[in-house]
């Protein structure tokens, strides 16, 4: 079974099972065709963490798809600019792209094809090309202007014939599908040792000559979001001192599940501390999607993603106090807090009596995340997720992102532009998540996978930012609790939370409010609202990009998000 947000990279997917590879094989063959035709939510200048169920050795695997700051970026540095938040455009907020190395990596040690077997797909699409979404259409379209007078080297790419590609057109990115083509052609034409053809794509990317045209480009001063040219920080060193690893997951249990996250480098445990909160609180009886139960889900979502703003940051740099965290004790404190009406504070805990460090305010108010806009104004992309389980049992979920073709120019040659995670570091001294050189990013980005019983059971996940904790959360309580099948809990009337800052450029917050999709009982709206919840109706099919797959004893099952009309599920 593969499910992904987009039909084509499913059906890629599927293609490399049929032809008897394993999940992991069909992963990094979608994972990278979403690069071709999901350019405004992914690239290969992106990041993505994955999560993997190895069924040979019984294993669940972190894969670290993220990219560190540049060694000569600094908070000084910054200052020295005159700028106290990352922008979220431009070359100011690249980090080393880590994308293409996670996925070298998986396909190295857990997959079993060979490098143009798993790439050939997506080369052939970025050559001849595929049907461009409305989403596409109007991502470029926003960023025209800029393009045109600014950013020329994506005017060449992206507005064929000097226009705007239509919804439906084929669209092709023939300098993406040579720069792939040469990296496969130099790795076949050196070695016919599959592991060795791997390792020589990676050196191509991260010290040959996709490398060098970083380095060469990054240099350049280019306009950004601060209305202001700046050249970045990224350098071709960055890139050949950097290597993709694994890691062990963090988990939790909750009723007969057990479900693992990446560590909090990224948000993935605040899934955690929400079912820890929620084990105090009989969901059942409230019933589904009722105002009792929105209302708990999103008080205690608020409380975990407090201790997030306060605590999470890259391990290797910042004393994250996890274990204290995800403590019984801890969450019964935290527990006491939800009360009868919405809470409009940011409420960090103490956990093992530490102090929390909250970075300064930046201001409330829409930060229009999902609207893209010119370069003096916020502009970002969202995400892709891929999810496969296999015959024999292997599982993957992975979340790519970052690099979307309105983040910063195409560079030239490559066919495409460098990521912008550094935006979610803060500028501030001595916070865990404060800027440092070699220091990754704590993103949005959070595959998950779930055990049941003791079985590994099912992958999932979904784009969102900042969401992405709290749609998957709302489907996994679906499912898991409720008893909805896969596409019913991907179906059912999703809401969300902007209570906390934004984790993207200019990092806004909304304290109280509540995003709804207005498929709800138009009685829990209200009741919603009289409980001093300010509520957003976005309409009735507007949130979650959920993907999942699971293995029930030897059946495969699958769901895909209907909402835009994209995602899909296959398999048989």
């Amino acid at each position: 079974m593969v499910s992904s947000t987009h039909w084509i990279a499913s059906g890629v997917g599927m293609a490399i099972l049929e032809r008897g590879g394993n999940a992991f094989d069909a992963a990094v063959a979608a994972g990278f065709t979403l690069q071709i035709v999901e350019p405004h939510l992914n690239g290969p200048g992106g990041e993505v963490p994955i999560l993997l169920y190895q069924a040979d050795s019984d294993s669940v695997v972190v894969v670290d798809g993220q990219g560190p700051a540049p060694a000569g970026a600094t908070i000084g540095g910054y200052r020295e600019l005159g700028i106290d938040l990352i922008p979220g455009t431009g070359f100011l907020a690249a980090c080393v792209p880590g994308a293409f190395g996670a996925w070298m990596l998986l396909l190295d040690r857990f997959g079993s094809m060979t490098l143009r077997d798993v790439l050939e797909e997506a080369i052939g699409y970025a050559f001849s090309g595929y049907p461009v979404v409305p989403r596409i259409s109007s991502a470029i379209a926003s960023v025209q202007d800029l393009f045109r007078d600014e950013w020329t080297s994506s005017a060449d790419v992206y507005l064929p014939g000097g226009s705007v590609p239509a919804p439906g057109e084929i669209f092709c990115n023939r300098p993406l599908a040579a720069t792939y083509r040469r990296i496969v052609d130099q790795a076949v034409s050196a070695t016919t040792d599959r592991s060795a053809q791997i390792d020589h794509a990676r050196r191509s990317f991260y010290e040959g000559f996709v490398a060098e045209a970083i380095d060469s480009f990054a240099t350049t001063e280019v306009l950004d979001v601060t209305g202001r040219r700046h050249r970045g920080f990224l350098t071709g060193h960055d890139l050949a001192g950097w290597r993709a690893r694994t890691e062990a997951s963090v988990s939790r249990p909750y009723r007969n599940f057990e479900v693992h996250k990446a560590g909090p480098w990224t948000q993935g445990p605040v899934f955690l501390q929400q079912l820890a909160l929620l084990d105090g609180f009989d969901l059942e009886t409230m019933g589904h999607n009722s105002a009792d139960h929105i209302h708990t889900v999103t008080e205690c979502a608020k409380l975990a993603f407090a201790d997030r703003e306060a605590f999470y940051g890259d391990p290797k740099f910042a004393d994250v106090p996890l274990n204290d965290l995800l403590d019984p004790g801890y969450a019964d404190e935290r527990r006491a807090l939800v009360g009868a009406t919405a809470s409009t504070e940011l409420r960090p805990g103490s956990p093992g009596g530490r102090t929390p460090m909250l970075p300064p305010p930046t201001g409330s108010g829409d930060a229009t995340p999902g609207h893209l806009r010119g370069a003096g104004e916020p502009t970002r992309g969202d995400t892709c997720h891929v999810a496969v389980v296999d015959r024999w049992g292997n599982m993957v979920a992975a979340t790519p992102s970052g690099g979307w073709l309105q983040s910063s120019p195409v560079i030239p040659d490559l066919g495409f532009c460098l990521g912008t995670r550094a935006q979610m570091f803060w500028l501030t001294e001595g916070l865990p998540n404060s800027l440092e050189g070699g220091k990754r990013p704590r993103t949005t980005l959070t595959p998950s996978l779930a055990f049941r019983d003791g079985d590994p059971y099912m992958a999932f996940g979904t784009p969102g930012g900042d969401t992405q904790d709290q749609w998957s959360l709302n489907f996994f309580l679906a499912h898991a609790l409720f008893g909805l099948d896969l596409q019913a809990a991907i179906d059912a009337p999703m809401f969300h939370s902007d209570h906390f800052p934004s984790s993207f450029y200019p990092r806004l917050a909304n304290p109280g409010r509540v995003v709804v999709e207005s498929r709800l009982d138009p009685t829990v709206i209200a009741e919603l609202a009289r409980r001093g919840h300010e509520v957003l109706d976005e309409g009735p099919w507007a949130l979650g990009r959920l993907c999942a797959v699971a293995k029930e004893g030897e059946v495969l099952k699958a769901g895909a998000n209907p909402r835009g009309m994209q995602g899909y599920a296959a398999g048989r």
